[in-house]
């Protein structure tokens, strides 16, 4: 069965659960029988926008190319999942009008909380104004006004958010429900054959 190709957006900042959500919904579709690309923001700047500072300009040309990737594949009918920072939000609506089928999906974690956690040391760093322009310290991050998930990555378990996505995606029509997935092919040559082998068809 062919399924329409769509994007999965995931804005917030550095730390709040962006890329682990992304990769498990990614497994999840994956598992559903979906093409799945995963686009994170930090691979990205070293393959696609090597050279790109963080200026203000830079992040949304950054963003632009992330959200012409998406629309290319979606366009295929691949799901395209993006995970970046996106602090400004007119680009992310820019990459939405671009793209179409677009899932905007804001993972919203206080500052305080993100310090708290810090496993890469970036905001002590940016704290300490070793680090410039860091979204959230010392650069702002425009919160999305509506988006379809929010995701509250400070009191949430990651497989809440995950449901949570999972059953805004089937309202939306993008995904069959779970109790509706279609067989696999090969389940249905499993099913076929036993009706086969006892005389019905």
């Amino acid at each position: 069965m062919e399924h329409k190709g769509f994007t999965v957006w995931f804005t917030g900042l550095s730390g709040s659960g962006k890329s682990t959500l992304a990769q498990m919904l990614a497994a999840e579709l994956r598992k559903r029988g979906f093409k799945v690309e995963v686009l994170d923001g930090d691979e990205v700047r070293k393959n696609l926008s090597k050279g790109l500072g963080f200026s203000k300009e830079d992040r949304d040309t950054n963003i632009r190319r992330i959200g012409y990737v998406c629309h290319l594949l979606s366009r295929n009918g691949v799901v395209a999942i993006a995970a970046a920072i996106s602090p400004y939000k007119e680009v992310r609506e820019e990459n939405r009008k671009l793209i179409g089928n677009f899932v905007e999906v804001y993972c919203k974690c206080p500052v305080e909380k993100l310090v708290e956690r810090d496993v890469k040391g970036l905001y002590k760093k940016a704290l300490a104004g070793e680090i410039p322009n860091f979204t959230g310290i010392s650069d702002p991050y425009e919160e999305p006004d509506n988006p379809e998930v929010v995701c509250y990555t400070d009191r949430e378990k990651p497989e809440e958010s995950l449901k949570k996505i999972l059953r805004t995606l089937e309202e939306l029509g993008y995904i069959p429900p779970e109790s509706e997935k279609d067989y696999s092919e090969a389940e249905e040559e499993k099913v076929k054959k036993k009706l086969e082998d006892l005389g019905y068809i």
